[in-house]
């Protein structure tokens, strides 16, 4: 290799750290997913996380941002060690990030790399994250809300999302994709028919049942189906039948570990993230983990960009119908007292998302 060609490797080396922290900052996770190889990896064993391949490295890398209130990281050029047609090296980070759930901090940290030649270009072989200093202080700053910086003054107001209309198609494949890389079974449905029937494919007869307290489930007939049919051991009339002021803990045990639990969710986000908000939050136990097997089926409206506007979906959209609804069944308005997030199931083929092209449910 001459001096001139080592010199052009080095610099394209170097632009390809500079991309990635490029496309990290401006969240385009299908660009920075494109800076690896088809096979490449993206390890963080400190959170941990461990993705192969383009794939994974755009859905779990959209996962994660789906947390962050902000996120700011820096790049410092390090070593590169070339070998024909691979080569090594290291870049120190330097990153401030606040979650929406409240963790925060500043860390210092060093990507030891692997890169590759290819047509394409040199491309990360593999990225392995090593944090070397990590301090979790308060944050003293925040980060600009819109609208708050001299250059948007005058800027057009971006609209507000809707959050009663169907997703596109595209964006249904993109919720799947991040569900599926996340753990979980996705499937794509046309409509609350096919739901009802695949329904009856997934659970079997004379399983113990859960559903929750769902209109997607009502308005499909698939809370019928379950609890009404004579199919299953359906739990929900059971716990109807018991006294509440007697049997609260009978009531607790039935509905914390069934075999299944059928159930709808308040958002899904393309990133791969399941919501579900509750009052009580009798349901949430089976949803998170305590049911066997989980199958929630949901309407395309539901479909969201990332765990923000799924948020806002719950405050904004979906409580205000709730409340409605419950001051007409109970007679007292609804409340968002607990919320369950599902970022990835860790056990695959426990959970199955049924994603309808139709909107149903609120």
């Amino acid at each position: 290799m001459n001096d001139f060609q080592a010199i052009a490797d080095r610099v394209e080396i170097e632009a390809l750290r500079g991309e990635f922290t490029d496309a990290a900052m401006m969240r385009d996770r299908p660009r920075m997913a494109a800076l690896f190889t088809p096979d490449g990896a993206l390890r963080m064993p400190n959170i941990p996380v461990e993705l192969v391949g383009r794939e994974e490295i755009r859905a779990g890398g959209e996962r994660l941002q789906s947390q962050w209130d902000f996120f700011v990281q820096t790049t410092h050029p390090g070593t590169v060690v070339l070998d024909g047609d691979t080569a090594t090296g290291r870049a120190y980070i330097q990153e401030l990030a606040r979650t929406l759930d409240g963790r925060q901090g500043l860390n210092y940290a060093v990507y030891h790399d692997r890169y590759q030649r290819t047509v394409e270009g040199w491309r990360f072989a593999e990225r392995v994250y090593e944090v070397r200093y990590l301090d979790t202080s308060p944050l003293a700053g925040t980060a600009p809300r819109a609208g708050t910086g001299p250059a948007e003054a005058t800027a057009t107001p971006a609209p507000a999302p809707s959050f009663a209309d169907p997703a596109s198609a595209e964006r249904l494949e993109r919720a799947a994709a991040a569900l599926r890389a996340g753990g979980f079974a996705a499937e794509i449905l046309d409509d609350a028919a096919a739901a009802r029937a695949r329904v009856k494919d997934l659970v079997p007869e004379g399983a113990s049942v859960l559903t929750g307290a769902s209109e997607t489930l009502r308005l499909s007939g698939i809370d019928d189906d379950i609890n009404t049919g004579g199919r299953y051991d359906a739990i929900r009339p059971r716990v109807r039948a018991i006294d509440r002021a007697t049997g609260a803990d009978e009531i607790r045990k039935l509905v914390a570990g069934p075999e299944f639990v059928v159930n709808s969710v308040a958002a899904v986000t393309e990133t791969g993230s399941l919501v579900l908000a509750s009052g009580s939050g009798s349901q949430l136990p089976a949803n998170a983990g305590g049911a066997a097997h989980a199958v929630w089926i949901v309407g395309a409206q539901k479909v969201v960009p990332d765990l923000s506007t799924a948020l806002r979906r719950v405050e904004e959209h979906a409580l205000p119908l709730e409340n409605t609804r419950a001051q007409q069944v109970y007679g007292r308005p609804s409340a968002v007292n607990r919320l369950l997030i599902l970022n990835a199931e860790p056990h695959p083929g426990r959970g199955t998302v049924l994603l309808l092209r139709e909107a149903i449910g609120y």
